[in-house]
């Protein structure tokens, strides 16, 4: 019998997924991502709406009011909204805190006419400044606003630490926490590292990467063969998420902040799960969750149409199957089931 997640966890798929389909533009933008309802792969979709809007960062309301109207009619709605907060000026001065806000609130404004219930930004990059010129306006839109970590940023990154101590001080649920389980990787993907030997990277490291990618010395290893120059030009961009986007934190190493924590994106590359590699994250997180009553969202996001060339409906929704079984066999762990 197929195991379905607790009722009180609301799975999503992001738009991200069809990133390629969008910029393609056979199809316009709102009729693909209306379609992820619509071919029923998820009814709620986290927005990427820089792939969205024409009218990005500061989406007319024409624009958004017909978005919603046809998502609705699709029996679709919208989750998180991902913003953007762009520091610079064209003339490349940096944006004062003042004009960072103003960059910054209509795509909120836009996010609540949509009907998303939160917003999206990377960890830290509002800064405790601008978080506090926020939260009364969070407040009066009804949003809450999501710090997303990824990768290597784990919350034992002193890199990381401050944002999220400061998020825990201001003890304000308008302002949370959102995962990003690229975090927890206990091996590389298979399809990704087949692009990298295809792609001309030395065996050696090849090799080292398949066996060895939860030894944090692997860094050392990656920062020299990039020192030396001799990473292909061709796989030089996919290298870097060697540093970037993919993580080996566990999941207990998430217990500390899960109070913080409001959503979750469950990072995938691809589907190959021959021993786990895609599985147990998602196992072990459920078991996590509901040790400690998590209810919020988790939304299937797929990187590897980076070099993947798969269609992203059914990889989604081929994702989202495994991780509401995995995620459930997790939760059933505690419980004896």
């Amino acid at each position: 019998m197929e195991a379905t997640s607790p009722p009180r966890w609301t799975t999503a798929a992001s738009s991200f997924n069809w990133a390629p389909e969008i910029i393609s533009a056979q199809r316009s933008s709102q009729d693909i991502v209306t379609g992820i309802a619509g071919n029923k792969v998820a009814s709620v979709i986290e927005l990427e709406p820089g792939l969205l809007w024409r009218t990005f960062p500061a989406p007319q309301h024409h624009e958004v009011d017909e978005f919603r109207t046809a998502l609705q009619a699709a029996g679709g709605q919208v989750s998180i909204v991902g913003c953007s907060l762009d520091d610079f000026t064209t003339t490349s001065d940096r944006r004062t805190t003042g004009q960072r806000l103003e960059f910054l609130v209509p795509q909120l404004d836009a996010a609540r006419r949509v009907g998303a219930s939160g917003v999206r930004l990377p960890i830290g990059q509002a800064g405790p400044k601008l978080l506090g010129l926020l939260q009364p306006i969070l407040h009066d839109l009804d949003l809450v606003l999501f710090e997303e970590i990824q990768g290597q940023q784990s919350p034992l990154n002193p890199q990381v630490r401050p944002a999220l101590d400061h998020i825990s001080a201001l003890d304000d649920r308008r302002i949370r926490v959102l995962v990003d389980i690229s975090m927890l990787m206990p091996a590389l993907p298979v399809t990704y590292l087949e692009e990298l030997s295809e792609g001309g990277l030395s065996p050696v490291l090849c090799g080292l990467l398949a066996r060895d990618w939860k030894d944090p010395s692997i860094n050392d290893a990656v920062m020299s063969a990039l020192r030396s120059g001799t990473i292909p030009a061709r796989v030089h961009t996919l290298f870097m998420n060697l540093l970037i986007r993919f993580g080996r934190s566990e999941a207990s190493d998430l217990t500390d902040i899960l109070p913080l924590v409001g959503a979750f994106h469950l990072k995938f590359w691809d589907l190959d799960d021959a021993d786990n590699r895609v599985s147990q994250p998602l196992l072990e997180l459920g078991r996590l969750l509901d040790q400690h009553g998590f209810t919020g969202t988790l939304t299937s996001e797929w990187g590897g149409h980076e070099w993947l060339q798969d269609d992203p409906s059914d990889m989604t929704r081929r994702h989202l199957a495994m991780a509401r079984n995995a995620l459930a066999a997790g939760a059933g762990d505690r419980l004896g089931q």
